[in-house]
């Protein structure tokens, strides 16, 4: 079995990573209500998609 010679650097084990960062969360604005929503999803405070009304919400 194969093992490394010289253990991997620091910058070279970085660079290596440097594609492992989060990517922040698309969000628009709900087209009823201007809530922020994640993209294509069912807006949870009035239930509309596609500017049409997917889900009933309930005002309480």
């Amino acid at each position: 079995m194969p093992v490394p010679k010289r253990r991997t650097g620091k910058t070279k084990r970085n660079m290596r990573r440097s594609h492992h960062a989060l990517k922040p969360v698309g969000l628009t604005e709900c087209q009823s209500c201007g809530e922020r929503v994640m993209q294509h999803r069912v807006c949870p405070k009035c239930g509309y998609y596609a500017n049409r009304t997917v889900v009933n919400t309930e005002d309480e």
